[in-house]
């Protein structure tokens, strides 16, 4: 396929150092026509006029991928069954100081890396991966390279991810100046309600990069363009044809509320200072372990209606604080004009979405949290971009190649699965566009960091589509793999990191992509952590087709606790996705329409609900205690939210029934509902109060130590819904088995051991009780302030019951078959 490169010096990439991204070192993973990307000659340092101040493009051509068959849903793009094979027990980190230097030098070269690329970080954490060092030395030196160049022309990374302090528009001394990158424009002005949508008397100029520019002068010493007022750019492309568009930089985009699917139009947004929000609480630390909750705002009210960010702000940030979560995570933040894409389809990505408020209501919202002690992430997405034309970033491409435009053209710009555009991410204006998207959202409204959306789709170029990752390393290390796209993600992983030294940062991957969740200091991509997609699966997969009899704790705990050494994950057992119509919650899954009739407390529970309510809290726990070392809940599955989610769409008749939370359920004290919140709430403030999240697997399963042990927490507590069963003050004591350091003479290869009586469909966590330590003290005092809270409706709850007698199931798993006392087990 024909190669199109600027006229400026580019450098090809030596075959040399191309070899192989395979063990098969193969030559032409690349095709001949593969150039670097080349950079913007526009430093800060060199502007001396509007003229000079050039916006370059470029792009690298790789040859044609194959799509993979297309499946039903958005998210299920792959399927990953076994984890990349890194033992759990792997060596301890072994990073090359040097080989850290050249990936964090500005004046360092590949050649320190060559010569040290057998010492990566990577390499001595998993030596399976030294057979793929030549995809690795291509990916370190395409970095290196992209990066040198940013600080060579544009200063350092830092001021490059600026950009919308030039883009876009922007208030100068005396002026507003606009530009915007759109090379295959032919002319081009501004319109507005400040102009009468006549842009006559606002041409741009064009320079020799392709941007477009406009100084529009104040007027009495007021902006031209009055703040909240409307504004487009038009351009006329090369078939003569006049077309109007949201500028890409636009901070706000609204619609005409007054008309049906009306269109976008973007909004000059420049408040003065007195309407300006500011900022009251600094953020919050860093959390050893991030309890999130994942929140959708616009369906986060009572009403069937959108909801605001202020609304959020007051009534449901309580909530999540009160539960002990420290982290909300907001969806659809980003502009996105279809309200039924969860706002995944963005079409203004430095837009906040007005459907909830302004840009000032969003700083209100996360200064809220802040002073909660709640940091607040961002669910970004740059893995793709709404096809959109009218209203969306690809209403710039109008047929001309690939480096004048934000998207890949052909096949490699369009996603079959999503309709909807992938980026051209070796493109100069477009690492600009994005990574300055990050930092916007970091400075401009104090985000703590990000979740990354569909990362699957931009490492590979199929995207994931059809793909059953089995965890075999070439399948992460080949010509299927997005170059392009991991060095973005590299350089956005450094650049956040580097801005906000205690960002959290999230990707969602399928695949178990090794070196991910690892510094780009060690050759790895820089995030934080991963989401943990398959634990999800396996739940829905057991609710679905396996009886209660059939469950098996060693397949479960094996899917809870597989995942790469040292690469830490983000446990769930549902999110968003398992709420979306056309599949169900958990909680639906194991009760369905009895949760519409069956949840009262002045009721006897059915068998249903019984096994519901015990299942739904040892399921989230068990995803907590052994998923990761992170934890995310999506709004409303705490309390066990019944319904699925639908957005307002032709086929429900535009209906907001479905797309609203019934906070009213959880708030009804006759209701069951409010034991599985209170034992979410419990298991939240376990962690917040022991770290077992943070220190995972502090005591395994089983009993290594001999001592005293008693109970941290239990589903089956009064105020969870349960029986009360299990004896809070009871002392545990240990029994030694076998001969120590003999394994095989050992209880369960454990030296030690304590009895205990598990009723059915039960878990319970046992803490070690050393009374002479201050530690142990704490912890005690931890656990009591746990229990107390777990406690206090004990004997109000156990009263109002005096009268009934425990209604036992019939015993299934785990059960005891000659239950017969209604006393609590000791």
């Amino acid at each position: 396929m024909p190669c199109h490169v600027r006229t400026w010096p580019v450098r090809a990439i030596p075959l040399s150092t191309v070899r192989s991204l395979t063990e098969q070192n193969t030559e032409n993973m690349y095709s001949s026509c593969s150039v670097l990307p080349t950079p913007a000659l526009w430093s800060s340092s060199l502007i001396s006029s509007e003229d000079s101040s050039p916006a370059s493009i470029s792009g690298r051509c790789i040859r044609k991928q194959q799509s993979g068959l297309v499946v039903s849903s958005r998210k299920l793009l792959a399927s990953s069954r076994v984890i990349s094979p890194l033992s759990n027990t792997a060596q301890e980190k072994v990073c090359s100081p040097s080989v850290s230097a050249v990936l964090t030098n500005e004046h360092s070269t590949i050649a320190n890396m060559e010569e040290d690329v057998e010492n990566i970080g990577l390499f001595g954490l998993d030596p399976g991966l030294e057979a793929y060092k030549d995809h690795f030395r291509y990916r370190i030196k395409r970095y290196v390279d992209q990066k040198k160049l940013i600080e060579e022309n544009e200063t350092s990374l830092e001021e490059f991810a600026q950009g919308y302090l030039k883009f876009g528009f922007n208030q100068e001394e005396g002026e507003i100046v606009y530009r915007e990158w759109a090379p295959a424009a032919q002319e081009a002005e501004v319109i507005g309600d400040f102009n009468g949508w006549n842009g006559s008397g606002h041409k741009m100029q064009k320079n020799q990069f392709g941007v477009w520019s406009i100084r529009i002068p104040d007027i009495n010493g007021n902006p031209a363009i009055p703040h909240n007022s409307r504004v487009k750019f038009r351009f006329k492309h090369s078939n003569g044809v006049w077309v109007d568009r949201i500028p890409a930089w636009i901070k706000y985009a609204i619609q005409d509320p007054t008309r049906f699917a009306a269109p976008y139009d973007g909004v000059y947004w420049d408040p003065p200072s007195s309407e300006r929000y500011q900022f009251k609480h600094p953020r919050p630390p860093k959390p050893k372990a991030p309890r999130i909750y994942e929140a959708h705002v616009g369906m986060s009210s009572l009403e069937p209606r959108v909801n605001t960010y202020r609304e959020f702000a007051d009534d449901v940030l309580p909530r999540v604080r009160a539960n002990n979560y420290n982290t909300v995570q907001l969806m659809a933040v980003m502009e996105h004009s279809y309200y039924g894409s969860f706002g995944y389809h963005v079409t203004n990505f430095f837009a906040v979405s007005s459907r909830s408020g302004t840009p000032e209501d969003l700083k209100y919202l996360i200064d809220k949290a802040h002073s909660l002690g709640l940091q607040v992430l961002m669910d970004v997405v740059h893995s793709h971009a709404s096809n959109n034309i009218t209203d969306g970033l690809n209403g710039f491409d109008v047929g001309q190649s690939s480096q004048d435009s934000y998207f890949h053209t052909g096949d490699r710009g369009y996603h079959k699965l999503w309709d909807s555009r992938i980026f051209n991410y070796a493109n100069w204006e477009v690492l600009r566009f994005l990574l300055s998207n990050l930092r916007w959202w970091l400075d401009e409204f104090k985000f703590d960091g990000f979740r990354f959306d569909g990362v699957t789709s931009m490492l590979y170029h199929h995207h994931g589509i059809n793909m059953a990752f089995t965890g075999n390393y070439n399948e992460y290390f080949s010509e299927a793999t997005d170059v392009d796209a991991v060095v973005y993600l590299m350089l956005a992983s450094n650049l956040i990191h580097s801005i906000l030294p205690d960002a959290t940062v999230i990707a969602e991957d399928v695949s178990g992509m090794p070196g991910l969740g690892r510094p780009v200091t060690e050759g790895g991509i820089g995030f934080d952590y991963r989401l943990a997609m398959a634990i999800p699966d396996k739940w829905i997969d057991y609710l679905k087709n396996k009886k209660d009899e059939e469950w098996s704790m060693n397949e479960i705990t094996w899917s809870l606790t597989n995942r790469r050494y040292t690469e830490k994950c983000v446990a769930y057992a549902e999110s968003h996705d398992q709420a979306i119509v056309g599949d169900k919650t958990i909680a639906f899954l194991l009760m369905d329409k009895e949760m519409y009739s069956g949840m009262s407390c002045l009721t006897e529970a059915s068998p249903v609900i019984e096994r519901g309510i015990a299942l739904h809290k040892i399921i989230h726990f068990l995803t907590m205690a052994l998923g990761g070392e992170g934890y995310l809940n999506f709004m409303g599955n705490e309390f066990g939210h019944p319904d699925w989610i639908d957005f307002p769409r032709q086929g429900n008749g535009w209906s907001y029934d479905k797309c609203r939370r019934q906070w009213d359920l959880v708030d009804t004290d006759h209701l069951r509902f409010k034991f599985l919140n209170a034992f979410n709430k419990a298991m939240n403030l376990l962690d917040e109060s022991l770290s077992s999240l943070h220190q995972q697997n502090r005591y395994k399963v089983g009993c290594d130590l001999p001592g005293k042990y008693r109970v941290a927490l239990d589903s089956d507590a009064w105020e969870f819904g349960g029986h009360g069963r299990v004896g809070h003050v009871v002392d545990h004591f240990t029994t030694p088995e076998g001969v120590p350091g003999v394994p095989e003479t050992n209880f369960n290869n454990r030296p030690n051991s304590f009895k205990v009586l598990s009723p059915p469909r039960t878990c319970v966590v046992y803490y070690r009780v050393e009374e002479d330590s201050q530690e142990s003290k704490n912890e005690a005092g931890a656990v009591k302030e746990v229990q107390q809270n777990t406690n206090s409706s004990h004997e109000e709850s156990r009263s109002a019951e005096a009268d009934e007698p425990i209604q036992m199931l019939v015993p299934e798993i785990g059960a005891v078959e000659d239950e017969k006392e209604d006393e609590p087990y000791d």
